[in-house]
């Protein structure tokens, strides 16, 4: 069996569908072009590579915090499909109760988008996602994390870090950044993203400057707390991507059938309740 054919849960992709699904008109980015991926679409691509289930991540680009897209394709899922929603950092609870209520798990702080001091102020929202149970999705680049880790950490909600914490390759595992990432594997309430390779490499693929991140994320974080996500459909990528070609590069990193079982399967389900 390779990894075509092994059970799999791709944790973090995105619809967008202006079609069907305008983008606000105060988005500063208008994914357009093969940015572009339908509900439809991403259950053919998903079919086509044998992955079951899907986290789909409401994308800051085109929708801001218009969940509409994605309340849309999670409920035309059928259960197969979970969804991580944008929400106004003092989004009122009522709205959370709607959201998780819709199949929403977690919500989103991108700092690569808004910066990180827009969260600055952001303990009551965390606060009202650890009472309901729902995730705190963080995307930081370089040394975001640093000042966003003690709030984080105080909240005692689950965090969820996407894309490796999108280190600088060359700035070595000591960059303050990654040292705070790897810090919040004591916290035993977060788990990473191995994924966006693209996102952070300065090489092409298959991203070898990236290979002593992952490393060091598994061994402090252990497959029990570490998920993989395609991506798909791919924003804002600088060079071609196609879904097999990552699937396989998770083969490289992680031979061991077994061992890629837990990436790929146990842990999502345990952390995301799929197939509950």
């Amino acid at each position: 069996m390779n990894i075509y054919d092994e059970p799999k849960i791709d944790c973090h992709n995105h619809v967008l569908d202006p079609l069907r699904f305008p983008y606000v008109a105060d988005t500063t980015y208008r994914p357009s072009g093969q940015e572009l991926g339908s509900a439809a679409q991403l259950t053919e691509v998903l079919n086509a590579y044998g992955v079951r289930y899907a986290l789909v991540v409401g994308p800051n680009s085109g929708y801001g915090t218009d969940n509409r897209c994605l309340l849309d394709t999670i409920a035309h899922s059928a259960g197969r499909f979970k969804g991580v929603a944008v929400v106004r950092n003092d989004v009122e609870t009522a709205e959370l109760e709607r959201l998780k209520a819709a199949g929403i798990v977690g919500v989103t702080m991108n700092a690569t988008y808004h910066g990180a001091a827009y969260y600055a102020n952001t303990g009551p929202l965390l606060a009202k996602l650890a009472a309901l149970g729902l995730f705190v999705q963080v995307q930081v680049e370089q040394d975001q994390l640093v000042s966003l880790a003690p709030i984080l950490v105080a909240s005692g909600t689950h965090i969820v870090v996407d894309h490796c914490g999108r280190p600088t390759p060359d700035a070595g595992l000591d960059q303050p950044g990654f040292k705070a990432l790897l810090e919040l594997s004591r916290t035993t309430r977060t788990c990473v993203k191995l994924s966006g390779y693209s996102k952070f490499s300065r090489q092409p693929y298959p991203y070898l400057d990236t290979r002593r991140y992952v490393d060091a994320l598994i061994d402090a974080f252990t497959l029990d707390a570490c998920v993989w996500g395609s991506d798909w459909p791919f924003l804002r990528a600088t060079q071609r991507l196609d879904y097999g070609p990552l699937l396989t590069l998770v083969e490289h990193l992680i031979p061991d059938a077994s061992r890629r079982h837990l990436l790929l399967w146990d842990t999502p389900r345990k952390l995301f309740g799929f197939g509950s």
